[in-house]
């Protein structure tokens, strides 16, 4: 039986830990680095997301994975003028496509994504291994790699960043097992793909649905599907922009989700754009710096910026997210309630697809005509556990 031994466990004291194939070759290389439980969790399922992304839309995709759920999730749209100045990226940096869709997945929750794992569908080249090399992260899985990327990455936390490369033929079988206090578990795997044939039937009186709207939810339905339930998500230019994921209620999802597109919004304005942070400050206390200013919760500005900054206002805020519109969302199962819709809303969703077949459908669906939105009922449920 191939097999990789693992640092250890889920925790420190859980010994013993292996990655086994029964049948044939592991499809995945160590090439640098030692790999631990949660890494090779959020490497194979940060694989499946990105390479079925790229299937569904032929884009170039990326995920940024942490304790087994996607902080962020995009594919290679290119970035506007704003969006370089919010991901740090400056305006002569040469990016690849592969390089674009890594900076939107890595830029959607920054917070979230630190010391995350990396996943790319495609090759990863020196332009993205340097913007990698930048960021605080456990490791990165990948189908290839340019000779000069490797000789950037493993140079990576003392040499000892964990790279892995995965062979893009690999399919997995049909039949999983997972093993639980000594029992065994088996299913079918999830194999739905989740492309434009599934964004249908539009339930709601407005059917307008451009190709951006498409995109937007087609990177939402392959993140949700392999996102910890229950899960919501809000997408807009082609990456996810806010992820809310494991919680046991639906509308506690649609806000947390929500609450993190807002700030994403917030974080393009001007104000953001222009804070006057101090010359030595790294990209990691920049985002702290962010959050906790977009929060009014920056007591001691001393130590980020060169000048007394005021905080937004609540006007400020309220004018801000009011201008945000043509966001798309995702639910991994039916809204029981229209309060998700009446959330959504506020984060400026115009474009919603779930699986329907609640009993309260129709009051869902006629909030929906209320905001003038488009929804889609497909019918399809992307539990993961």
């Amino acid at each position: 039986m191939d097999h990789i031994a693992l640092k250890y466990g889920i925790n420190p004291n859980q010994k013993r830990a292996t990655l086994s194939i029964e049948a044939g070759a592991l499809p995945l290389t160590v090439l640098n680095g030692r790999a631990g439980y949660i890494n090779i969790l959020d490497a194979l399922l940060g694989w499946q997301l990105v390479s079925e992304l790229k299937a569904a839309t032929t884009l170039a995709s990326a995920a940024s994975f942490k304790h087994a759920s996607p902080a962020g999730s995009a594919v290679a749209v290119d970035l506007n003028s704003a969006e370089r100045a919010m991901f740090f990226i400056d305006d002569d940096y040469p990016l690849s496509e592969q390089a674009t869709a890594f900076v939107r997945a890595r830029g959607a929750d920054r917070l979230s994504s630190f010391g995350d794992f990396i996943a790319l569908s495609d090759r990863c080249d020196e332009s993205t291994a340097r913007l990698i090399a930048a960021e605080v992260s456990d490791g990165i899985i990948a189908p290839a790699y340019d000779p000069s990327a490797l000789a950037v990455l493993k140079k990576k936390r003392k040499g000892s960043y964990l790279i892995l490369q995965i062979d893009p033929s690999f399919v997995p079988p049909s039949l999983e097992q997972r093993s639980l206090f000594g029992m065994t578990l088996t299913q079918e795997r999830n194999g739905i793909v989740l492309d434009e044939r599934v964004l249908t039937p539009i339930v709601t009186r407005n059917r307008e649905l451009g190709d951006s709207a498409k995109l937007d939810l087609l990177v939402a339905l392959n993140t949700l599907k392999y996102t910890q339930s229950n899960s919501v998500c809000y997408a807009k230019r082609g990456q996810a922009i806010g992820v809310g994921a494991g919680q046991q209620s639906r509308i506690h999802c649609t806000r947390l989700a929500g609450e993190k597109a807002d700030l994403f919004h917030l974080r393009q304005s001007e104000r953001i754009l222009t804070l006057p942070f101090k010359e030595d400050l790294s990209r990691n206390a920049k985002d702290n710096a962010i959050d906790l200013y977009l929060r009014a919760e920056l007591h001691d500005q001393s130590d980020v910026f060169t000048t007394p900054t005021a905080p937004l206002t609540d006007e400020e805020v309220r004018h801000i997210l009011k201008g945000v519109d043509g966001v798309s969302l995702a639910s991994d199962a039916f809204f029981p309630f229209r309060d998700n819709i009446d959330r959504a809303h506020k984060s400026g969703v115009r474009y919603i697809v779930q699986a329907g077949g609640s009993v309260r459908d129709e009051e869902v669906i006629a909030a929906c005509d209320e905001y003038d939105m488009v929804m889609i009922c497909n019918k399809i449920r992307l539990f993961l556990h």
